[in-house]
């Protein structure tokens, strides 16, 4: 039996454990298993919905109100105690913050390797792994052996691929046996505003910026069109250093890993870390004044020019669009 470890969020699946599903579709098939699956915290019966479009047999759920704040510790107690009554060939999780930090304690825990950051398993003896090092910029080939194979799927390694066919998923609680230096590390939800605004991992159109945006000022452009385009706004790590945007907007190796339709790179050079967060991304437009930055070599489309004179020329012509005026070029 192959198990999926699922992050969700009231109940629904994030997409990254929807892309574990589909990973653990082709494992199941090639070694002639079921799915399986484990929510851990509240609501987690819920994801049984979505769950029987990914060929999931059964869902495990450890619904103790303990697990509903993330707690690593305790997260990896559950899904150990849970893979020695149920027995899997396979424990497989998204290798986000969260699910790389818990299958590290299963892997201590079940004194077992883990091999992370995978884009391609082929089972065997032992499994082949292919998998991305160094941010990204390194594939290695790797062989995992031990018991039970533990692996976690690079995040928009593969895309997630419902079956069109559902199939009946039945759902199994248990309570996990936790003890108090479980929860010795455990992260407490803070009440925010909501925005209302898209998250970038959820953004189908990214806005990027960069350093040439000019300054924090300058990033009032780049919200403008991602208001107008219904995108979220990102930038680079040397603008969360300058303290022009906080740490939550950074896209990269050390930040947030997107996937968006569109990203429109502005005024960022594109080194490697910066790269590893929007490589998933379908197609990328670089506007730079540097026509030799490496993300303009990366990227599908670029314009060579002043980021705020080219962003005030893209918003008012989209704003025109959009009142139902006739453009520039017709007139």
């Amino acid at each position: 039996m192959v198990l999926a470890v699922i992050e969700h969020v009231a109940g629904a699946p994030t997409v990254l454990s929807l892309e574990v599903l589909s990973m653990a579709g082709r494992l199941a098939r090639d070694l002639g298993e079921p799915v399986e699956a484990v929510a851990l915290g509240p609501n987690g019966a819920a994801a049984a919905t979505i769950l029987s479009s990914y060929r999931v047999s059964t869902l495990h759920v450890a619904d103790d109100p303990q697990l509903a704040e993330y707690a690593p510790a305790a997260w990896a107690h559950t899904i150990a105690q849970l893979a020695d009554q149920v027995n899997p060939k396979v424990v497989i999780a998204t290798a986000s913050d969260r699910g790389g930090e818990v299958m590290a304690h299963v892997a201590a825990r079940m004194k077992l390797p883990l091999a992370a950051n995978c884009t391609e398993i082929a089972p065997g003896d032992p499994f082949t792994v292919t998998r991305q090092r160094w941010g990204g910029s390194l594939l290695e080939e790797a062989h995992l052996k031990g018991a039970v194979k533990l692996l976690t799927v690079a995040p928009h390694a593969l895309s997630a691929e419902p079956s069109p066919n559902r199939s009946e998923v039945a759902t199994h609680s248990f309570a996990p046996a936790l003890e108090d230096k479980d929860f010795r590390v455990r992260l407490l939800p803070q009440v925010e505003a909501d925005s209302g605004k898209i998250s970038l991992a959820q953004a189908r159109v990214v806005i990027g910026g960069g350093r040439g945006v000019g300054s924090a000022e300058g990033f009032v452009t780049l919200e403008e069109l991602a208001d107008l385009l219904g995108g979220a706004v990102g930038c680079s790590r040397v603008v969360t250093s300058l303290g022009w945007r906080p740490h939550s907007d950074q896209v990269g190796q050390t930040g947030t890993r997107i996937a968006p339709d569109l990203y429109i790179a502005c005024g960022i050079s594109g080194a490697i870390q910066h790269m590893v967060g929007c490589r998933a991304a379908k197609h990328i437009l670089a506007i730079n004044t540097d026509r030799a930055a490496p993300i303009v070599a990366q990227a599908d489309y670029a314009v060579i020019g002043d980021v705020q004179n080219v962003l005030s020329s893209v918003n008012a012509e989209i704003r025109r669009v959009k009142a139902g005026e006739p453009s520039r070029s017709s007139a």
